[in-house]
């Protein structure tokens, strides 16, 4: 069975699933948890690295837009580490042991390497459930987690909309 277990998570309603799922089979297995967020200026939601103006044509950057991109990435890293935080004294409430890390960086990479160097047996992470065009282009962190990963690897299916079939009449 499954002794340590690596969760990819973020702060959204896909990342709350993950972990409910995660720590529902840690406390049914007894196994250790390490919860996992990565901060990455590629994915949805994060820095906009477009924030960053110039004021010639030669590329120098103005001050304040750098300061206010700085700003933004030490918004992110605090948020990240007071909600991951918080699901760990979750976890640990419920009798789980767990730990966490933030990292900075590719999300598919990073999650591999360090399910890796801990050692896990499994990684759990979400799946918004892009495909076609829409995947090739935006990536999926999944997908590549799934293709890459040293263990095995449950992802957590996302909301997906729903579609109504219309017909003619």
């Amino acid at each position: 069975m499954f002794h340590k277990i690596l969760v990819a998570i973020n702060d959204t309603e896909i990342g709350q699933q993950v972990f409910k799922e995660a720590l529902s089979l840690a406390t049914a297995t007894n196994t250790e948890l390490l919860l996992l967020h990565i901060i990455s200026p590629v994915e949805d939601g994060e820095v906009n690295l477009f924030s960053l103006q110039t004021d010639s044509i030669y590329g120098s950057f103005r001050t304040r837009g750098v300061e206010y991109y700085v700003r933004q990435w030490e918004a992110l890293k605090k948020h990240g580490i007071e909600f991951l935080t918080l699901l760990t004294n979750q976890a640990i409430a419920q009798n789980v042991n767990a730990e966490f890390v933030q990292e900075i960086g590719a999300p598919g990479p990073l999650i591999c390497e360090i399910a890796q160097t801990w050692k896990a047996d499994l990684i759990i992470i979400g799946r918004r459930g892009l495909s076609g065009i829409n995947e090739f282009l935006l990536g999926s962190v999944s997908n590549y987690v799934l293709h890459h990963a040293s263990c095995s690897v449950l992802t957590i299916q996302g909301k997906t909309p729903v579609t109504k079939n219309v017909t003619s009449q």
